[in-house]
Parts: C-alpha cells; sequence; structure tokens
C-alpha cells in the first residue's frame, strides 16, 4: 500500500486508532460454561411484581430453581460506578471510577473523567505523523483478564466502561459506554425545524444541537455539524496554551480557528407540504420519508483534509413536514465496519459482527434519552428507536452464544434503564409529570421492556449448552425523581461557598467543547467545600486542591459538620427530609485511588435528586424545585442502600446478601481459579 492510500485510510476524531488482524481460536481447557446477561436498572421490585403476576416466566424459572436476591450496589449508585466495581470486584477505590466526572485539582474544572485523550500530532498542520490516543482511567484488573489469562475462552459484549477497549487474553470484546459519537460525546443529537427562532439555535443543556430550516420554495440548505478537526483543535489549544495576555493578532487567529473547528457536512432538505414527506439529500445519499418515519443507517464521511477522512452513521426521524417541518437525526455513531478508533478487542471483531448480523449502533448510550427529556421527539419515536437499541445488543449476544466458542460469555443491555429514567413518570402518581391520559398509553412501557428481557433470557436458555450456568443481574434499581436539589447552592446559603453574583447555566456543550466557564465569581480563599458530579461533595483541601484552604486538622470536623447538616436539611415546601444518609469517603471508599474519592457521597431520599445544574458546578436560583422533565426516574444520587439491583441464577447461592463485587469472585472459582487478594468481593457458589 502506498503512503498515499495509508494516509488516506487513517481517520482521526480526537481519539485513538489501532489496526488488528484476527486471532486464532484458542483451544478449548474448561468443561464448565458460563453466561452473564446485565439488564441496567433492572429493579427488584418490578422483578418481583412481574414473575408474580406470571409476564417474567423466564426469569420466574431461575428463580424456582435456583437463586432471585436483590444485589447490594456501590456507594455512589451510578452505572459507570458499579460496572467497573462488577469488573474487577472491588470498591471505587481500587478502579477510581466515583462518577461520570471528574474534577481538576488545580482549575475545580470539571472533565468527563472516564477517558483520558492524548490529541494527534500533524507535520506543516497537514500530514499526520502521530496518532491520538485514548487510555481509561479505570484501574484494576478485569475478571475476564484474570479468566482470560488462565486460558477462559470469553466474550465480553458492550458491558459498561469498557471503552477504551483491553485486549482479553483468549476473549473478544466489544466496548460499551463511554464509547463515543462522532464528536466524542456521549451522545450528541441533532434538530432541524421551521418553528425555531433564530433565538432558539443553541446547544441544549444535556447534549444536542438546534439549529433553524429556513425554506426558499420547497428547498432548504443547512448542515450537520460533526467531529472538532484535530489540526484545528491543536492549533488554538498551542495559542490558549501560551497563558498570560493574548495579544490582538492571537485573539483575532483563536476567532478564526473557533469558526473552523467543527467540521461541517452540508444537506438540503425539500419540502412536500401537502403530501407531509420531506428528501433529505447528504454527502451523496438521498433519503425519502414520511411524517413518523425513521430511515435506516445512513452513511456519512467528514473528510479533515485531503488526507484525513472520519466515518459514520446516522439515523433520521421525520417528526413533522404539514405546517411545519421538525427533521431529527441521531447522534453520528461509529461504524462498526470500519470506526474511526478501535471499539473492539482485537478491531478486527467489530468487522467480523458486523458481517455475520449487518450494520448495529456502536454508541455507549444507545438510546434517545436527550432528545425526548428535551421535548424533540414524542414518547413513540423513543420507544421504537429503544426496541431497535435493544435488537442490535440481542443479536449480538445471540449471535456470540450460538458461535459456541466460550467458555464466558458476558453481555449487558441498558434498555432497562433508559425506559425507568424516562417512563418512570406513569409509575407514580405523585409525579408531577404524571397524567392519567400519559399512563393510560405509556403506563406499561416498562414492563414491555421488561417483557423483552424476559424473553431474551428465555432465548438463551434455550441455546447454551446443558448445565450452562446462567446468571441475570443489574448493577442497580430506581427510584422516583420528583424534585431537584440544588446541592451547592445549599452550600452557598451555608457559608461553605463564596460566590459573587449568579452563575450563567451550563450545559454539556460547555464541557465536551473546552470552552465553557465553570465557577464563576468563586472566591476559593473562602470557599471550604463544592458539589460537582451527582452527588458528590469536595472539600477545598489544602495540599490537594490549589488554593485549598480546609486543613487536614480540619477534616473530620467539617465532614460531621455538614453530614449533620445535609441530613436536617428539609424540603421547604413539605418540611419533608430531603437526605437520607451521608456517607464519609472513608467508611465507604478504600484503595489507591481514595485521593480521588469525594469527601462526602450524599445519598437523597426517595423522590429528591441532585440538579443538573449541581452535576456540573452550577448553583441556580433556589434549593429545591419540582422536576418538570420527562427524565423522572433515577438511581444517582439517591442513597445506595435503597437502590439495590437484582441477581436471578439457575443454582443456589451460599452468601445471603449478594453485592456487585462479588460477581468478579464468583467467576473465577466457578473455573476453578484463585482469586485474587485485592479483591474485595466473595465468592457466590
Amino acid at each position: 500500500m502506498t503512503l498515499r492510500k495509508t494516509l488516506l485510510a487513517l481517520p482521526l476524531t480526537g481519539l485513538a486508532l489501532a489496526l488488528a488482524c484476527g486471532s486464532p481460536e484458542p483451544p478449548q481447557k474448561f468443561s464448565q460454561k458460563l453466561v452473564i446477561l446485565g439488564f441496567d436498572g433492572m429493579d427488584p421490585r418490578l422483578v418481583q411484581r412481574w414473575m408474580t403476576e406470571g409476564r417474567l416466566p423466564n426469569m420466574a424459572r431461575l428463580a424456582r430453581e435456583g437463586t432471585f436476591q436483590p444485589l447490594g450496589t456501590t456507594p455512589s449508585p451510578e452505572s459507570p460506578t458499579s460496572w467497573s466495581s462488577f469488573a474487577i470486584g472491588g470498591n471505587p477505590g481500587k478502579h477510581n471510577i466515583y462518577d461520570f466526572l471528574v474534577r481538576n485539582l488545580r482549575t475545580h474544572m470539571p472533565d468527563f473523567g472516564l477517558v483520558k485523550r492524548e490529541p494527534a500530532r500533524f507535520l506543516f498542520n497537514y500530514i499526520p505523523i502521530a496518532l491520538p490516543r485514548a487510555t481509561s482511567i479505570r484501574g484494576g484488573t478485569s475478571f475476564w483478564v484474570h479468566a482470560g489469562r488462565a486460558g477462559v475462552r470469553s466474550r465480553i459484549l458492550t458491558v459498561p466502561i469498557t471503552f477504551p477497549v483491553e485486549t482479553v487474553p483468549n476473549g473478544d470484546l466489544l466496548g460499551g459506554l463511554p464509547l463515543p459519537d462522532i464528536r466524542t460525546t456521549v451522545g450528541t443529537f441533532y434538530y432541524f425545524a421551521t418553528d425555531l427562532s433564530r433565538y432558539e439555535e443553541s446547544n441544549t443543556e444535556m447534549g444536542g444541537i438546534l439549529k433553524r430550516l429556513v425554506f426558499e420554495g420547497d428547498t432548504a440548505k443547512t448542515e450537520l455539524i460533526g467531529p472538532q478537526n484535530p489540526i484545528v483543535t491543536a492549533q488554538r489549544d498551542a495559542i490558549r496554551a501560551k497563558g498570560g495576555q493574548v495579544s490582538e493578532a492571537d485573539q483575532a487567529r483563536l476567532a478564526e480557528l473557533n469558526a473552523a473547528l467543527d467540521v461541517r457536512l452540508p444537506f438540503t432538505v425539500q419540502w412536500n407540504r401537502s403530501a407531509k414527506t420531506a428528501r433529505v439529500s447528504i454527502d451523496g445519499t438521498t433519503v425519502d420519508l414520511k411524517e413518523g418515519q425513521w430511515s435506516g443507517w445512513v452513511m456519512l464521511t467528514f473528510r479533515i483534509n485531503m488526507l484525513v477522512r472520519v466515518h459514520g452513521m446516522t439515523q433520521m426521524y421525520l417528526v413533522k413536514a404539514g405546517q411545519d417541518v421538525q427533521l431529527y437525526m441521531s447522534p453520528v455513531n461509529l461504524t462498526p465496519d470500519a470506526p474511526p478508533i478501535p471499539i473492539s478487542a482485537p478491531a478486527s471483531f467489530s468487522k467480523q459482527l458486523s458481517k455475520a448480523i449487518g450494520t448495529y449502533r456502536t454508541l455507549g448510550w444507545a438510546e434517545a434519552t436527550w432528545p425526548l427529556n428535551e421535548d424533540r421527539i414524542d414518547e413513540k419515536a423513543f420507544l421504537d428507536d429503544l426496541f431497535r437499541a435493544f435488537a442490535d445488543r440481542e443479536r449480538i449476544i445471540l449471535h456470540e452464544i450460538d458461535e459456541q466458542k466460550w467458555d464466558l460469555v458476558v453481555g449487558v443491555l441498558e434498555s432497562t434503564d433508559r425506559v425507568q429514567h424516562m417512563f418512570w413518570r406513569f409509575l407514580d402518581t405523585e409525579h408531577p409529570m404524571y397524567t392519567a391520559e400519559g399512563a393510560a398509553k405509556y403506563g406499561d412501557a416498562i414492563q414491555r421492556v421488561y417483557e423483552r428481557c424476559d424473553q431474551l433470557v428465555g432465548k438463551v436458555l434455550s441455546r447454551v449448552p446443558a448445565g450452562t450456568t446462567v446468571v441475570v443481574l443489574s448493577d442497580h434499581g430506581f427510584h422516583s425523581f420528583r424534585k431537584a436539589v440544588n446541592l451547592n447552592t445549599w452550600l452557598v446559603q451555608e457559608g461553605y461557598i463564596a460566590r459573587q453574583g449568579q452563575a450563567a447555566d451550563k450545559n454539556l456543550n460547555d464541557l465536551f467543547s473546552g470552552g465553557g466557564q465553570f465557577w464563576e465569581g468563586m472566591d476559593w480563599s473562602r470557599s471550604k467545600a463544592y458539589a460537582l458530579g451527582l452527588g458528590q461533595v469536595y472539600f477545598n483541601l489544602a495540599g490537594r486542591e490549589d488554593h485549598g484552604i480546609v486543613s487536614r486538622a480540619d477534616y473530620k470536623a467539617l465532614q460531621d459538620e455538614m453530614s449533620s447538616k445535609l441530613l436536617a436539611m428539609r424540603d421547604p415546601d413539605t418540611g419533608a427530609s430531603i437526605v437520607s444518609a451521608v456517607y464519609k469517603r472513608d467508611d465507604v471508599f478504600w484503595g489507591p485511588f481514595i485521593d480521588n474519592a469525594p469527601d462526602l457521597q450524599v445519598g437523597f431520599a426517595d423522590g429528591y435528586r441532585v440538579s443538573w445544574q449541581t452535576s456540573l458546578g452550577g448553583s441556580p436560583a433556589g434549593l429545591v424545585y419540582a422536576n418538570m422533565r420527562k427524565w423522572s426516574g433515577d438511581h444517582c444520587s439517591f442513597d445506595y442502600r435503597t437502590v439495590p439491583g437484582i441477581i436471578l441464577a439457575n443454582r443456589k447461592f451460599s452468601a445471603e446478601s449478594p453485592g456487585i463485587m462479588d460477581l468478579g469472585p464468583t467467576v473465577l472459582k466457578y473455573f476453578g481459579l484463585p482469586v485474587p487478594k485485592d479483591m474485595d468481593g466473595k465468592p457466590l457458589f
């Protein structure tokens, strides 16, 4: 292959690229077979109810033959945290994942903390000479790596926190959350509409790009915003790195670079008002859509320059095409057959799957929660998309099981979590977003997804070899999210934060673009603590945070004082208790990454959850407000002891109170392997 052809094949998005060939099949060494099916967020109360009603016959069969118990989750009851503890058999202090976000100890700036990135380097700002790299901040060793080193053949499929991907000896791995979209975010969606004013064109709070459609006759021209250009990004960062006073010339150059930062694809929309249809033409593909219709996958190519291109794929949904046009486009997924970054290990595995089962979505957060939460699609469109996402994951898992080249299969589906986030309001008559009309129409949505999970369990049981142990589990349960709590606002009111003025609301684009402003007006010389993420409180600790003022000698006293005050917090409208528990760092976390742990983990009572703005470091006016979003159920920031997951298996357990950390040791013992001493969990068999 010529150098030019090689460079033309190099797609860059700001993350790493790796090429790998398929590896030979490892020999069979073990007679035992084990399948673990994970359903993110599956709640034990709902499983029990619907098993009793006969709606989950395959799960009921597992319970009769073996075990059904609640499964304890992690003190920060979030999916990244819990699944990381699942993977390494240890508490968060041993894997370093406490939340989706981490803070910079020098600047206090938040960062999407699951991936570290090193940018690509270019010769003459044009020719790639060093590929970008991505590494996970997750510490510890996955139990499937331990098992693989001993010869266990495994298939690890879309388990959260398996991106960036890791090599599994004697195994294949397909990455899961936080596997990004083409913009390296968890899922930037697009919404184009004629009824958006120019003042509404913006980036939404939780990850969408809104653009106004302006028609001349029956045609509108617009553009799809793709990945950031790594060459432009490098030039911008070089100017920013100078620090100090920026010259007028540098300011002008920064403005030019910011304008050219995103790679864009122009496209046209032709509107047939009378037929309520639209024709979308983009990157050489034309798609005809009726109102309320989804497209198939549309393949796209983003050109960084003449040498470097990035491939992705999107799906379109025509929301309306009568009085107005409203067009939704999904986040641009990385293509599984030619991803711009490795999404599997070996890298060829994702392509092999694509050849075997067809194109499948790759985005870690695969379901369209954000556009539903922002009222850009409706419940029906969301559910249609969710069941397609479920089907993709199901096809992958069943294909690998049918191949019969494994000793261990671990596959996780997250549609259970997503549907509960968005539809819990129809199970809770006290939720401010509950309506009888909505409940009549969508009150069975969560049940329908659980039933689909049960059908998958039945398919797996019918396909695995006789004697195979099948385990079904979830990482946490769910609560109703009726009211949001501005935790930083409380810290201001109590004098723990010294801040001048009101900070502007934050959004995910501020976070991912690197251009957001956080902690405006903060006087760190007088601030003792701050909240960031989903229920975490950090102290402004001397010797740890830059400009820290809390001494080590005062650390425990501040923990006691704040814990007492948080537990006394009351809803100003009802007088109800808002916080049910507060966990001190060293009481629930231990290990080599303890210094990155929150100093307090707040456990909110049922109905209350930390606000979205708090999660990004904001402190809006008011302490508590009604949650008027469709995102109505949650687990994050609740008292972890009240949101256990589930575990079902076709064999008995010896443990009375199993926890998510117990699965790693259980798998190793099942295959007759030693359990590493640094694992906190205990074998369940």
